[in-house]
């Protein structure tokens, strides 16, 4: 199989998931400001940091005042083409890796794929609009959850399948990880005991962007507490969100590719790091620093995949920030080496 396939499939499955889980962040954070009162809400600007495209919210957004604050911020997460993190570019990227591999892929994903997001495209506009924003953000998450699933329940076992699982848990793991930190970053400060009920409802939050309250409390049986919500979602070993199951499934994943040592050497340190972290003792600047470590980690596996696997690309231009990238959404270039001859180079 062409490297230029397995990467294409490697990408395709990162702009999807990346796709679904700006989407979910986006419905939560509706919902978190109702439950929380005025003076404490944390506003919109914390999802642009979750996607790590501040600097181009800024340049873009120069005039915004507070009450256009809502609207710019969806605007630009959703819809905003100059936003290579957006949901309509995560799609339109996606759909361009898709066109490369439409041999390989199920008729009815890539079929799928191009209805919806012709639908997504008619209806942005609904996302913008309060009243209609929910349901066109759960039509994007099921949308993208079906075709995930023709994926799974479709495709051969093979080296496009299994680059296709890279792509999304470490697309995952990378979200997860951002969204702890941008999220637990909001949440009450000690010296206000009166407000403290409320600080449940933020971490309960963290746990709903990632479809994972009703397992978290499946798993700990025990109120939404911080402790409790960093373990499940940084260390747990079933929640299929959380950083170390994600890792997991890259081991398993790399463990049928050759050449691996080298990658595998560099996920066994990210998981390590995880299983260390003193979670129980981490005040915020403490978690925001293990955080940018997880990331870096994350980063690295990704940069050590791309260099022994996908060589027709300069990996050195990658930010481990949002993992934004084939260069910033631009179509790689592509190799024309088999998957076996580079695996064997």
């Amino acid at each position: 199989m062409l490297a230029r396939t397995v990467e294409s499939m490697y990408w395709l499955s990162r702009y999807l998931e990346r796709a679904e889980n700006t989407a979910r962040i986006i419905g939560v954070n509706t919902n978190l400001l109702l439950d929380l009162p005025g003076g404490i809400a944390p506003g919109w600007l914390p999802l642009v940091d979750i996607s790590g495209n501040r600097a181009e919210f800024d340049a873009h957004f120069k005039e915004r005042s507070a009450r256009g604050e809502e609207r710019d911020v969806v605007t630009f997460l959703v819809s905003d083409k100059s936003n290579p993190g957006s949901i309509c570019s995560s799609l339109y990227y996606a759909r361009e890796n898709a066109r490369t591999l439409r041999e390989i892929l199920p008729t009815e994903a890539w079929e799928l794929l191009n209805e919806f997001i012709a639908e997504c495209t008619r209806n942005v506009e609904s996302a913008i609009n309060k009243r209609t924003r929910f349901e066109f953000l759960k039509r994007i998450v099921i949308s993208l959850q079906t075709i995930a699933g023709m994926f799974d329940g479709s495709m051969n076992r093979n080296d496009a399948y299994t680059f296709s699982l890279l792509g999304r848990n470490l697309e995952r793991a990378d979200m997860t990880s951002r969204i702890v930190d941008v999220r637990s970053a909001q949440l009450l400060p000690a010296e206000t005991p009166e407000l403290r009920p409320f600080e449940s409802v933020q971490w309960m939050s963290v746990l709903k962007s990632l479809s994972g309250y009703q397992m978290y409390r499946l798993k700990m049986r025990t109120r939404v507490k911080r402790t409790d919500v960093l373990q499940f979602l940084l260390r747990d070993d079933q929640f299929p969100r959380s950083c170390q199951y994600c890792l997991m499934q890259l081991e398993r994943s790399l463990t049928e590719l050759p050449r691996n040592d080298g990658v595998l050497e560099v996920l066994g340190d990210a998981a390590r790091f995880i299983e260390r972290a003193p979670l129980a003792t981490l005040d915020q600047p403490g978690l925001h620093d293990l955080i940018d470590k997880i990331q870096l980690h994350i980063n690295n596996v990704h940069d050590m995949i791309a260099e022994i696997y996908f060589p027709s690309r300069n990996v050195s231009g990658v930010r481990h920030a949002p993992a934004q990238t084939q260069s910033l959404g631009q179509t790689q270039r592509q190799s024309s080496l088999s998957f076996g001859e580079v695996a064997k180079a």
